[in-house]
């Protein structure tokens, strides 16, 4: 049998990349906090450009793609 996938648990403070449902509401966010039920608060900027925290699940975010000067 084979195990359960654990899910990454990105600590505070962390920038990762969101993947909602569809491709076009990926963004990068910056985590918060972890809330309950596998949901984590993390921060975005938002459409009139100012800060806005959102409640998200934690099996939507993923650590960020390296760039190019890593």
């Amino acid at each position: 049998m084979s195990r359960p996938k654990t899910a990454w648990l990105p600590p505070a403070g962390t920038l990762v990349t969101y993947r909602g449902r569809t491709r076009q509401s990926t963004r990068n966010v910056r985590v918060v906090a972890e809330a309950s039920a596998g949901r984590m608060v993390v921060e975005a900027i938002g459409k009139q450009r100012v800060p806005v925290r959102l409640t998200v699940k934690r099996e939507n975010l993923q650590p960020m793609e390296p760039d190019l000067f890593n």
